[in-house]
């Protein structure tokens, strides 16, 4: 699994011109699947989302985590996380998850998450126009 995480002001996704998925301070994630990822990685990667310390606190040091700030999650998924650009000009797609397993695995992530935080999503397998306003910017990378 590959999650990059972008700590925002506000963040959407729209699919057909119509907003889907909407929050205010919080984390946007991205999140991708490889073809090897299973059920047993998604507890310990959202335990890492939750409590990574990535807000500032009121002396303007990264010490708070999305809990501490009380924020939202936007979870979009993206298979492009997977791409191999090792050979030509073209990525190939082979190291990401089937769409069939990658949508169980989302939902799955996306619900367990949800015991947590509030969270909004995309719609799996759309063509998805996302607006981020990033704050800081802050951009961190898991990689599980």
């Amino acid at each position: 699994m590959k999650v990059v995480i972008q700590r925002v002001l506000s963040s959407s996704v729209e699919v057909n011109h119509k907003t889907v998925g909407k929050i205010n301070r919080g984390l946007t994630l991205l999140i991708g699947f490889h073809r090897n990822d299973d059920i047993t990685k998604l507890d310990q990667l959202i335990h890492k989302i939750i409590h990574l310390r990535i807000f500032d606190d009121s002396n303007h040091v990264m010490n708070q985590s999305i809990l501490d700030i009380g924020g939202q999650i936007l979870s979009v998924s993206q298979f492009t996380l997977y791409a191999d650009t090792k050979k030509g000009n073209r990525p190939g797609y082979s190291n990401a998850m089937s769409k069939d397993k990658a949508i169980q695995l989302y939902n799955e992530f996306n619900r367990r998450l949800r015991k947590y935080i509030e969270v909004q999503t995309g719609i799996f397998g759309s063509d998805m126009k996302l607006k981020i306003e990033n704050d800081g910017p802050v951009t961190i990378i898991l990689e599980e």
